[in-house]
């Protein structure tokens, strides 16, 4: 099997309201790196976004292909400092700051819908 460059077996794929917001906020929450973007319209046709090298896919929702956010668990560098940029940038908490087993975590909804799960080690 011969998967594309940065590309990987099993990506998410996006189809979201205002997907500008999105990039916007990947690209300030979590240091997304623009990989691909495609305009129809001067909206989103097709674009794709790495964090860490794990690349996410995204598109502007149309009347054809209707809105689908997501679930994302992200590991971050700090989790607070994280938490607190998301929250700036029109994110809303679904999980407060907390100490897990797992790590240092909590929860966000993204402008466009999406929950992130947000965990520092």
């Amino acid at each position: 099997m011969t998967i594309p460059e940065n590309h990987q077996a099993i990506m998410p794929y996006l189809m979201l309201k205002d997907a500008d917001k999105f990039l916007s906020f990947t690209t300030s929450i979590f240091g997304a790196e623009l990989k691909h973007k495609q305009l129809r319209d001067d909206k989103i046709m097709h674009a794709e976004v790495s964090i860490d090298g794990c690349t996410i896919m995204f598109t502007e929702a149309t009347e054809q292909w209707k809105t689908a956010t997501s679930n994302l668990f992200v590991y971050v560098e700090d989790a607070d400092v994280s938490y607190q940029k998301a929250l700036a940038e029109g994110g809303t908490s679904v999980m407060e700051l907390s100490d897990q087993s797992y790590g240092r975590t909590c929860g966000v909804t993204d402008p466009c819908g999406n929950v992130w799960w947000i965990t520092s080690v």
